[in-house]
């Protein structure tokens, strides 16, 4: 028996266990494709953060002084 006529079969016995399957190898492959885009882009722009008080009147609804 071939062995795609096995996979074809196990496909159809157990569906789930193949989805699962699919999707743990997809989730297995993505870094190794996400990681370079993500490291291609200019992250060497930094956002510069909010002043301390900024947050504090943010969360509490109280303006500092």
């Amino acid at each position: 028996m071939a062995v795609m006529e096995k996979l074809k079969i196990f496909v159809v016995q157990e569906p789930v266990v193949a989805a699962s399957c699919v999707i743990a190898g997809f989730g297995f492959f993505q870094p190794a494709v996400v990681r370079p885009i993500l490291d291609s882009m200019d992250s060497s722009k930094q956002v510069p953060q909010p002043a301390l008080r900024d947050v504090v009147s943010g969360v509490t609804g109280k303006k500092q002084g």
